[in-house]
């Protein structure tokens, strides 16, 4: 699950440093690491659907042995890396003819730059 690391600075590297809570010590979440099968079933949902909700998050969850907010984090982590990809892909595509196309302050927002944007027939 989410499991939580020793306290952070409790070994001989210095005195621990107080939570924002007022606890004793600064507890830091381990990472969560994926077998390749998880990913693998991960992967093949996503394709299928980028959003997971309800049972079928909790079923999904309960399948490959995972906490249900562990697969809700994946899913969102993915659709991030999934819209940098369309991104940068688009990106590429346009700079194939010359079209150079701004730089945003919000990359994943381009709902509102679609005025800045040349259609290319491929």
């Amino acid at each position: 699950g989410l499991e939580l690391s020793h306290c952070v600075g409790a070994n001989s590297l210095g005195p621990a440093v107080p939570w924002r809570s007022g606890g004793p010590c600064k507890m830091k979440r381990v990472r969560t690491v994926f077998k390749p099968e998880q990913l693998e079933r991960l992967e093949q949902e996503f394709l299928k659907q980028q959003y997971m909700v309800g049972t079928e998050r909790v079923d999904l969850a309960a399948t490959l042995h995972l906490t249900e907010t562990q697969v809700k984090v994946w899913f969102q982590n993915r659709r991030i890396k999934w819209r940098k990809q369309s991104m940068e892909q688009k990106a590429a595509k346009l700079s194939q003819f010359g079209v150079i196309q701004p730089a945003t302050a919000d990359s994943t927002d381009t709902k509102d730059h679609e005025e800045d944007t040349v259609d290319v027939e491929l």
